[in-house]
């Protein structure tokens, strides 16, 4: 099953400062209060390269994150684990050029992919008539495919089942009892409702940082920065 979901918005400010608004959507819930969900970022590489003047950034973001019932409910623990609670791993990688004003992204989860994999695309561009990327508006795109291998394999084992014509009981249960139609139904479900939930956060959060940055300026939100993360060392 692939489940997709694309929206358009735009943001009142100039590329460069959705750019650095989205660099920056992850480092303080002080600064964005619809980061508090997100754990830790590190930077993995970023490189200016020389040719393209293009900068490439892969970034890895620690999140906390919790199956929906529905879905915990149906799953083995061998592919839970014993709670529903779990901390998941997101690993981002960006392209921004900034002499021809766009911005691309893409997202993609490194845990729970066995149940279900989210890739999530982001293209940042200026408006088509806008003369240079200090122009006051920004254009993005995200797409979202949601990918559930888990009803993949389901229905794999169910149709080679059925294809043998099995004349005993079932003893296994777990797979046979859960039916593909009752899987498909519970992960189309998660992923729309999620999908729509968190693209929301997400746009919000942009819009506060953005705020902030108009009013207070990039070095008071950087020194806001350097504070979260000396108090997180503080802690650790």
């Amino acid at each position: 099953m692939v489940l997709t979901h694309t929206t358009n918005d735009t943001y009142s400010h100039p590329f460069p400062t959705v750019t650095l608004a989205y660099f920056l959507r992850y480092c303080s819930p002080q600064l964005n209060p619809f980061a508090k969900h997100v754990l830790s970022t590190d930077t993995i590489s970023s490189h200016l390269d020389p040719e393209t003047g293009r900068l490439h950034t892969t970034r890895i973001h620690l999140k906390k994150s919790r199956l929906p019932p529905t879905i915990f409910k149906l799953l083995p623990t061998s592919l839970t684990g014993t709670a529903g609670d779990k901390a998941s791993y997101i690993l981002e990688n960006s392209v921004v050029d900034i002499r021809e004003g766009w911005m691309q992204t893409e997202s993609r989860n490194l845990n729970f992919v066995g149940v279900l994999s989210v890739v999530e695309k982001q293209l940042y561009t200026l408006p088509k008539a806008a003369p240079a990327p200090n122009t006051g508006t920004t254009n993005v795109t995200t797409t979202v495919v949601f990918r559930s291998r888990l009803g993949e394999r389901i229905r794999g084992r169910l149709g080679q089942a059925q294809g043998q014509q099995q004349t005993q009981p079932d003893e296994g249960g777990f797979f046979s009892r859960l039916g593909t139609r009752g899987i498909q139904r519970s992960i189309e479900s998660l992923a729309s409702t999620k999908t729509q939930d968190q693209l929301g956060k997400s746009r919000e959060g942009m819009r506060i940082i953005l705020e902030r940055l108009r009013h207070s300026g990039v070095m008071d939100i950087l020194e806001l920065r350097r504070r979260s993360m000396a108090g997180a060392m503080e802690v650790a």
